[in-house]
């Protein structure tokens, strides 16, 4: 055999080796079922123009490598459609138009093409609850033009003992005050169950439920590659339209007023997303392309939860993704070891046969992670969200620890959330704090933009917390991110079993494992390791997973664990420092794989040569 064939003949069994043992992607597994999402909020992101303060379209475009380097494979950019900007992009006055603020429907799709070359794909946030009162549904409904007359829900309203007209029932918005709205024009209340230029879309209508059937399939027409659907549990009211139950009559102005059992989480709710998801399906088949997903928000139980993955007797799928809330809204800073393992584990015991968990830190909604956690703990955080079983679901900065500016002045506050209850208490309401623009670097405008003025302040600390520091630094959140993400797409995380435990209330531990020899004390594992408090401990991982040898390698540090990368610990008497987080495990699958590959080639290149 020539030289050149050997070369040749190494170079392909070590190219098919390596793509098979490494499992990246494997073929069992559909492309989302283990990926990260990452949330893009366009207005915050960057702003390619750097004249208006305001991120768009091309703005993520130029920045499509720092998710590539990041090691995301997968974004969902929040609305960027035709909108008045009422309630910043979910008030949408045009489903199939991007909005002139953020670019042009050109530009978007040259986004879904320039992400595709780096295996990236664009998720778009889709709003079907309400629409904008500028987009033309609803001025033809204003004015009884069929077939549009029913596209909202209207009512007369009814009258008080002092013969006044008011409107015909208790319910309260969301952002505070009455939930309907008058007309002048049709004479009528409409309701409208978020800002009053958000009306609610009636989907009792099959006319109106077919536009959004035809919306889903124009944007899969341009390269989408799933949905994300916003406030889905709003959808529909009682069809009667009575009183909700009082719940807290000190505000009868506020949203908590009333048990929301007759606007929220209604069954008919669950038919259209099963109807959404063989429209998705449909789509897919007929025209012979990777799986679009579907990605539902909806805070609410769990039980109401896990109905959006499939119909009760298994027929109907529905979500590929219901988001998982719970780390946003049952867990905090003062949350104990064993609060996390009752959360994880009550979530992972009522998923459906065969469906897929994911989870969730942050969002544009809610407190950033850092904030809600506390600075100390975002290595912790970052590597039980990303060592989980599933998918994860991150928002951009929390790669590089950005905090909320919750000290942001009223005058320069704008979310209708906040501003709404006024000066004194909008600081907690707003979510603006969490939307500042993403800290690039320490320049002007932390090189979001080169515009006098952002559409809202940047966080003060950016000089302090920015992309560009926590390049050059030894070691970050941000290179941690790195590591993690790259770690996570093994196949031990992948594929992997999980098993956890709270070892006392400071300190949560999971393991990943394979089942993969008849000598379990070989199977490869990693135990990620967590302290959440301040104080120190010691614990013994074998109470977790009996067959961790004596002794195990130190993979991944949080960004102040005392531990290094690459150092052997005793994992019967592990000592875990104060906000400690690390991982440890025997060699990891890279490791192995070139072990093997080295010495598959060695015995190769000894056969041939004789």
């Amino acid at each position: 055999m020539s030289m050149t064939r050997f070369g040749l003949l190494v170079v392909t069994l070590v190219v098919f080796i390596t793509g098979s043992a490494l499992g990246q992607q494997s073929d069992d597994k559909e492309w989302w079922e283990s990926t990260v999402f990452y949330q893009i909020y366009p207005r915050s992101f960057f702003d390619s123009k750097l004249d208006d303060g305001v991120g768009d379209i091309n703005g993520v475009t130029a920045k499509l490598q720092h998710l590539k380097d990041l090691g995301i494979e997968a974004t969902w950019l929040s609305p960027i459609f035709s909108s008045p900007q009422v309630d910043f992009g979910y008030d949408v006055s045009n489903f199939i138009e991007v909005d002139p603020l953020f670019g042009t429907n050109e530009e978007l799709e040259n986004l879904f093409a320039e992400a595709k070359k780096l295996g990236i794909r664009i998720v778009l946030d889709f709003v079907p609850n309400h629409s904008s009162n500028e987009h033309e549904w609803f001025k033809k409904s204003e004015r009884r033009e069929d077939p549009y007359t029913d596209y909202y829900i209207w009512h007369d309203g009814k009258t008080n003992a002092q013969g006044q007209r008011i409107p015909p029932n208790n319910w309260q918005s969301v952002f505070y005050g009455s939930a309907w709205q008058w007309s002048d024009i049709r004479g009528q209340y409409y309701l409208h169950q978020f800002a009053a230029g958000q009306p609610d879309l009636n989907y009792r209508n099959e006319a109106m439920v077919r536009e959004f059937d035809e919306i889903l399939r124009f944007w899969m027409r341009k390269g989408a590659s799933g949905f994300r659907i916003d406030a889905i549990n709003h959808m529909f009211e009682i069809e009667d339209l009575r009183d909700e139950p009082i719940n807290d009559e000190r505000d009868p102005n506020s949203y908590g007023y009333t048990h929301h059992i007759y606007t929220k989480d209604l069954p008919e709710t669950y038919e259209v997303i099963g109807r959404w998801r063989k429209v998705i399906d449909d789509y897919v088949k007929e025209n012979q392309v990777e799986q679009i997903i579907m990605m539902t928000e909806a805070y609410t139980n769990l039980t109401m939860l896990m109905r959006f993955y499939e119909s009760e007797d298994g027929k109907q799928p529905r979500a590929h993704i219901p988001f998982n809330f719970a780390m946003i809204e049952e867990l905090n800073s003062d949350s104990t070891a064993y609060d996390f393992k009752y959360t994880i584990d009550k979530w992972l015991e009522n998923l459906p046969r065969g469906k897929i968990t994911n989870w969730v830190l942050g969002n544009h909604d809610k407190p950033r992670l850092a904030s809600r956690y506390g600075r100390n703990r975002i290595s912790g955080m970052a590597l039980l969200e990303l060592g989980l079983p599933g998918v994860a679901v991150i928002y951009n900065g929390e790669e590089i620890g950005m905090e909320d500016f919750r000290d942001m002045p009223y005058e320069d506050s704008l979310d209708p959330q906040g501003c709404n209850l006024g000066p004194e208490n909008y600081k907690w309401a707003s979510r603006d704090p969490q939307r500042t623009p993403f800290q690039w670097d320490d320049t002007f405008n932390g090189g979001f933009s080169a515009a006098p003025k952002t559409w809202i302040p940047l966080h003060p600390l950016f000089r302090q917390v920015n992309l560009h520091k926590q390049k050059e630094a030894d070691y970050s959140t941000y290179q941690l991110y790195v590591d993690v993400l790259a770690m996570r797409k093994e196949r031990l995380f992948t594929h992997g079993d999980f098993r956890s435990i709270a070892f006392n209330s400071d300190v949560f531990a999971f393991v990943r494992f394979l089942r993969e020899n008849e000598d379990r004390s070989n199977d490869p594992y990693h135990v990620i390791v967590i302290n959440f408090s301040g104080h120190p401990s010691t614990v013994d991982l074998s109470e977790l997973y009996r067959f961790v040898g004596e002794e195990a390698t130190v993979r991944i540090v949080g960004t102040d664990s005392r531990h290094k990368v690459g150092s052997k610990v005793n994992t019967t008497n592990l000592a875990v420092g104060p906000y400690d987080a690390l991982v440890v495990g025997n060699v990891s699958a890279a490791s192995a794989l070139h072990l093997s590959v080295s010495l598959f080639i060695a015995i190769l290149i000894k056969h041939l040569l004789g």
